[in-house]
This record gives structure tokens, C-alpha cells and sequence, in this order.
């Protein structure tokens, strides 16, 4: 791992666990403050479109599908810029995986563009109240190693903020620690990864006091076996502490059974010990301090990319690719779980592929799948509280639900966002339009809602 620390002035997959923020308004995180998908004290809009209770459209520079974060007045998001700039990808520190180390799989179809020329990582700070571009911050410029797949972006996580400085990690391309004018206070590089099909990577950093949790999930491998083969014992995944002082390494944990993940860890305190919650096709519990594994539980399907949620004294896990796995699981547990009184509760017949799910006043809502089709189970016991439903104006859907008002707004990748009556019997308030594609969740400060579209960031605010 190397730092720097020089600044480089010009503006960068979902946190969880940040200790305190200084008021429940702030979205400071992926998922928000409750890490959840909610807003409990917010009363957004529920009715817009593309020049209805809009306050602002700001033009974004680059791409990138991660969510905003907020801070009182200021907004945060990473960005990827592509340039004409043409180069070959440095591959000496890409461990072997599955499909070698060749550029052309099930990704990108454009992936000969795209691995072949520089791109800049990049933050930018975004003024709440106006829409102003206040700074752009660019952390590095490197051809990617993988072509990615054509819905991923090369900045599809989001940064987290303690209120002071902003962390933000593009996995293979730097982890960095940005100071609130923008200055890069700090660097730490990883290495780089392998994922799945070379689909790319998207998971978001966790804060936790001074500690910055970055799950390390691949399918690189080392072949301690010499047999030219991948196994299970010569993964390279694992997840990674940092002191957010310097950038320091804390512990690395080796995760040498858990293939590519996009999942955002989940911090959680409990009986006096602070776990890091991963989700994988193994859930994992962690030591915050030391890495040390606490307890797993097996039973998810592949991909897993939603985020870990804490109800009371569980903990709630989902995947949704190839097969449905819910699962609900005692805090307090020890050692392997599966099959076990430690597991509350299991379901099997819908859950989210990419999306995570949103919790509201007990109640869990998802979606199944990538499709716009959603229910809502009691997060008590896994009773069915709405059947699955098609979401009218939604075909698929990326972006997480979110929840606030007694409502829960579903956006779609074609830009509507379908907002239904929290409750027991499924309510459609209203059916919005912004025009404009989504993949990014949502976020919500006060009584403003907040979507990045493909191009534009928009500020929805009830028009006075």
C-alpha cells in the first residue's frame, strides 16, 4: 500500500455506520443516516416532474451512478471523466482471474475505447441550497484494467463524510481523504481487482470514528497450488481498515472463499462491540478493531450487491441473482449460524438483484430482482405484508427505494419515480417524470429529495 499526500487541486459502489452526525437531516452516507434508505423526520415532495417542484438542475461533469451524500450545505458525489487521452492500462499488479487478464468478455461492448484511454477520478462539491458547482477535485487519471459492464459506470460508489473531510474510494484506482474545500489530505492504494466478468466495481466505503472500512471482494487469485486453477483457499478478497489520520492500514482481513461482491459494509454496536456486517454469499460479522471474524452465515445467492440492515437486535441480508435469499439474523451471535435458532427468519421467493431495500417504521420494502416489481414483508418475522406488485411506470430498476413521509419513492432507470403509501395494502400516490435516465438512489435532506440522473443532479422541493 503507498500514500501521498501532496494535493492536486482541480474536484473524485454504499457507507454505513457512521458513529454521529450532527443532525438527522444530513445524509452523510450511502443509505443515509439510518443506513436504511430512510428519513424519518423529512417530508419530501411527492409529486414532480421535469419542471414541476423542481428547484434546481445542475449539469454533472462526467458519469457515475453512486448516490449524493449531504452535509448540511453541501453535496457530495464521485464522478469519472472520460478522456481522448490514449494509453495502455498498467497490469502488473492485476491478479489472474477466471477469464485471464484480457479486456474482452461480458462486459462493455465499447471496452477496446474504454480500456484504452485515460480517465479522471474525481469529487466534486456541490452547493444544497443553489446547485452551484463549488469544487471538482480530480485524485487520479488511469486506463482501466477491466472494460466493466455497460450499465456500470467507473464511479458507481459514493464518498462519506464525518463533517470535516470526505472519503471516497474507486477501489483499483485509490482510496482518498479530501479535505472541505477540496484539498486530498491523504492516499492509499490497494492494489487492484479482478471482478466477475470483468463487470467492474461499485461498493462504498464504511466510517466508523477514525477507522474506514473498504471491502476488497475479486475473483483475483494467487496459484499457491500450481495447478493453474482458481480455489477457494487462493481468493484475494478481503476487507480493509484504514486510519482515517493518514491513510494508514489497520488490519486486512483475508475473505479467501468470497467471490466478487459490490455490497457496502454496515457498522453496527452491539452488546459493547462494534461489528463491521458484510454481506457476500456468506453473511460475515467482523470486530471493528482487530478484524477478527465474530460469526457467518451461509445461504445467499451470487452477485451480492445489497446492503446489510439493522432491525432492532438483527441483522437483515438479501441477494437476488440466480435464486432469493432473506435472511434474518440475531446481532448476538457467535461462530457459523446457518441452520441455527440465530437465524430469526428466511425467505426465498423475491428479493433485489442490485437494489437494497429501504426499512420504515418495521416495515421492509424491496423490489425483486432488477424489475419494477415490489413488495413488503414485516421485518419482525418475514410475514408478506404486500404481495408482489408491479410498480406502474417502472420496466427495471438500479437505484434503492427510499422512505420518508409515510411514502416510499421507487425510482426506475428510465427516470420515473413511482411513490406509494407506506402501509399494508399497496397505494400508488403518485407517478413522476424527470426525463432522464437514473441508476443512483436517491437522497433526502430535509424536505428535499435529491436524484443524479445520467447527466444532471435535480433538487426536488415543494414549490412555494
Amino acid at each position: 500500500m503507498t500514500k501521498r499526500f501532496e494535493p492536486l487541486m482541480v474536484v473524485l459502489l454504499t457507507f454505513s455506520g457512521l458513529a454521529a452526525v450532527s443532525a438527522q437531516t444530513n445524509w452523510p452516507n450511502w443509505r443515509g443516516p439510518n443506513f436504511d434508505g430512510s428519513q424519518l423526520e423529512s417530508n419530501p415532495p411527492s409529486q414532480w416532474s421535469a419542471n414541476k417542484n423542481i428547484r434546481w438542475k445542475t449539469d454533472l461533469p462526467g458519469e457515475g451512478s453512486g448516490s449524493p451524500i449531504i452535509w448540511e450545505d453541501r453535496i457530495f458525489l464521485n464522478v469519472a471523466i472520460r478522456t481522448d487521452r490514449p494509453g495502455e492500462p498498467d497490469l502488473r499488479d492485476v491478479p489472474p482471474g477466471p477469464g485471464g487478464r484480457g479486456f474482452f468478455g461480458r462486459g462493455n461492448a465499447d471496452s477496446d475505447t474504454q480500456a484504452k484511454t485515460y480517465v479522471q477520478f474525481a469529487i466534486v462539491a456541490v452547493e444544497r441550497t443553489s446547485g452551484k458547482l463549488l469544487w471538482q477535485t480530480v485524485v487520479n487519471e488511469a486506463v482501466p484494467h477491466e472494460q466493466g459492464h455497460e450499465t456500470n459506470t467507473l464511479a458507481s460508489g459514493s464518498p462519506v463524510t464525518d463533517g470535516k473531510h470526505i472519503y471516497a474510494s474507486f477501489g483499483s484506482f485509490g482510496v482518498y481523504c479530501l479535505d472541505w474545500e477540496g484539498n486530498i489530505l491523504w492516499s492509499a492504494d490497494l492494489g487492484k481487482m479482478t471482478t466477475r466478468n470483468q463487470f467492474g466495481e461499485a461498493s462504498t466505503p464504511a466510517l466508523s470514528g477514525n477507522t474506514l472500512i473498504v471491502p476488497w471482494d475479486q475473483d483475483g487469485y494467487e496459484d499457491k497450488n500450481g495447478n493453474g486453477q482458481r480455489d477457494d483457499d487462493e481468493l484475494l478478497s478481503s476487507l480493509v481498515a484504514l486510519n482515517t489520520q493518514d491513510g494508514s492500514l489497520r488490519w486486512r482481513t483475508p475473505r479467501p472463499t468470497e467471490v466478487t461482491t459490490w455490497a457496502t459494509p454496515l457498522i453496527v454496536e452491539h452488546g459493547g462491540r462494534t461489528q463491521v456486517i458484510t454481506n457476500g454469499t456468506t453473511v460475515r460479522s467482523y470486530d471493528l478493531n482487530t478484524g477478527e471474524l465474530i460469526w457467518q452465515c451461509g445461504g445467499q445467492v451470487t452477485n451480492p450487491i445489497p446492503s446489510p440492515i439493522r432491525f432492532e437486535d438483527s441483522l437483515i441480508c438479501m441477494t437476488g441473482y440466480r435464486g432469493n435469499a432473506i435472511y434474518s439474523m440475531r446481532l448476538d451471535s457467535q461462530g457459523d449460524i446457518e441452520g441455527t435458532e440465530q437465524v430469526n427468519w428466511t425467505r426465498n421467493d423475491a428479493a433485489p438483484y442490485v437494489a437494497s431495500a429501504t426499512l420504515y417504521q418495521g416495515q421492509l420494502y424491496l423490489t425483486k430482482s432488477r424489475d419494477g416489481i415490489m413488495t413488503s414483508v414485516d421485518a419482525t418475522n418475514g410475514e408478506v405484508l404486500i404481495p408482489q406488485t408491479r410498480l406502474p411506470g417502472i420496466k427495471d430498476m438500479y437505484a434503492s427505494p427510499v422512505s420518508a413521509g409515510g411514502r416510499i419513492y421507487f425510482t426506475g432507470r428510465n427516470g420515473v419515480t413511482t411513490v406509494i403509501q407506506h402501509g399494508k395494502e399497496f397505494e400508488v400516490v403518485a407517478e413522476n417524470d424527470l426525463g432522464e435516465p437514473v441508476d443512483a438512489s436517491p437522497a433526502i435532506y430535509g424536505d428535499e429529495i435529491f436524484i443524479r440522473g445520467a447527466e444532471h443532479l435535480y433538487c426536488i422541493s415543494q414549490s412555494q
